[in-house]
């Protein structure tokens, strides 16, 4: 997985500290492959987790016979013909709050299940399929668990209209398989106060796969 929108938020006494020069201090230590965006001060009440109105993600697959060596990190390589319009299909009632045990990995600590989605869309870039997925929450692995669902639909596996009953049966064997990790885009969380650090990830900018 990797993330483009990931927001952290921390406590700390030095308030006087020039949180200007903060992101540029911070790469000094950081490891190439993590950068920091914005840096800001937050109310004392305010959580990165517990805060947020909105989580997006971001699901890349690349959609032709042969792989792509340069890809092969960033997007999940499908070999079949796929067929977006089922694709699609299948994403319509998933749509809205449901409870999404069937697509959810671990079971989280409180039991709850329920989730909302508020947008999943599906778009065709060439030979990048882009998936982009809105929630209030999300559970373990449950936007691979729902891209794998969507593919296994795309490639004629799966009866796109069998979703509702995916959803009702409550058990995860029932939504099949998930998608791997390695084509999976943390893009965004949205704040009460309008702040939104989403972000479309590199795959999506407009360069040609190889």
């Amino acid at each position: 997985m990797h993330a483009c929108g990931q927001v952290v938020s921390f406590t700390t006494a030095r308030i006087a500290f020039p949180w200007d020069r903060f992101a540029l201090a911070l790469h000094t230590r950081l490891p190439r492959d993590i950068r920091v965006r914005d840096v800001a001060a937050a109310d004392p009440e305010f959580s990165a987790r517990f805060s947020a109105l909105r989580r997006r993600y971001v699901y890349a697959i690349f959609a032709r016979p042969l792989p792509s060596a340069l890809l092969a990190r960033y997007a999940w390589h499908l070999y079949r013909p796929l067929d977006i319009a089922a694709m699609r299909e299948a994403a319509t009632p998933l749509v809205g709050e449901h409870d999404f045990r069937s697509f959810c990995g671990t079971l989280p600590e409180n039991g709850n299940t329920v989730r909302r989605i508020e947008s999943l869309t599906i778009e065709q870039r060439g030979e990048l399929l882009i998936v982009r997925v809105a929630a209030n929450a999300f559970l373990h692995r449950m936007v691979r668990t729902i891209v794998g669902m969507l593919a296994e639909c795309a490639m004629g596996r799966r009866d796109p209209a069998g979703v509702a009953a995916i959803l009702s049966a409550r058990d995860r064997a029932a939504a099949g398989v998930t998608a791997p990790a390695h084509g999976l885009y943390f893009a965004g969380v949205a704040y009460p106060d309008g702040y939104d650090s989403y972000l479309e990830p590199p795959i999506v900018w407009g360069r040609d796969p190889e």
